[in-house]
């Protein structure tokens, strides 16, 4: 039976306490039998957790009782078994790594497409406007390989912070069409997406990522699973350990 409480969730805020904020976190989480994984940046947070269900949702009711992370979002999935091994806290430069400063998502987000939306896109082939849709993945390559959408592109990248170096060099194959930058949970996606916009390719992030289109969507116009880090290894669209 699938007793234990997945969630992923991040959010793009200022923190200007990341290493102070870090033992308050690890705390309360180690109080509520929590595990998984929770980074920490000036540019905002991004966590992993398992546990009991009240417990992971009281965790979040209590974060967003502060007012810098009030629009938290997670999402949610079950597993058998507790995926994670230990809890760790951890501060870092970036919450996703990207090495590019101009990039900061805290200060405005990237615009995005809701997944019945994107859904009747590609069923249709064109966006609203009729312009050809051109799904980008941005995870690395060995994630891509467990599952991604029908026809996507894919730059092979070992790391994320390859993508601005890969962008630049493909940008050609983007221009003039509706491109929709994906990822697993929409961290990496929302960097990317600003990153081509100041490319001077106009982008829009798949909202909720690939979670997000299974939670809402399913399995349409997807092929695989989708990759997660943590010892159930990939999901499939119905949000089930593989």
């Amino acid at each position: 039976m699938a007793s234990v409480l997945n969630i992923s969730a991040y959010l793009f805020t200022r923190i200007d306490d990341p290493a102070a904020l870090r033992p308050v976190l690890r705390a309360r989480a180690v109080d509520a039998e929590l595990k998984g994984t929770i980074l920490l940046a000036e540019e905002g947070i991004n966590l992993f957790l398992a546990g009991d269900a009240d417990a992971v949702r009281g965790f979040v009711d209590a974060l967003r009782a502060e007012p810098r992370f009030a629009d938290l979002t997670t999402k949610e999935s079950w597993s058998a078994d507790q995926p994670f091994g230990r809890m760790l806290v951890k501060v870092k430069r970036e919450i996703i790594r990207m090495d590019h400063p101009t990039i900061r998502p805290e200060a405005g987000r990237a615009p995005s497409v809701a997944p019945v939306t994107l859904r009747r896109w590609l069923d249709q082939g064109h966006d609203d406007a009729g312009r050809e849709v051109v799904m980008l993945d941005t995870r690395n390559a060995f994630e891509v390989d467990y599952g991604t959408f029908h026809g996507a592109l894919d730059w092979r990248l070992d790391r994320f912070t390859e993508f601005p170096d890969a962008a630049t060099a493909g940008r050609a194959d983007l221009e003039g069409k509706t491109v929709v930058s994906f990822c697993t949970g929409g961290i990496r996606c929302e960097k990317a997406a600003l990153y081509l916009d100041e490319l001077g390719v106009p982008a829009l992030q798949l909202e909720g990522g690939i979670l997000g289109y299974f939670e809402h969507v399913g399995a349409d116009h997807w092929t695989g699973e989708c990759f997660v880090f943590d010892e159930r290894e990939a999901l499939t669209p119905e949000l089930l350990p593989r």
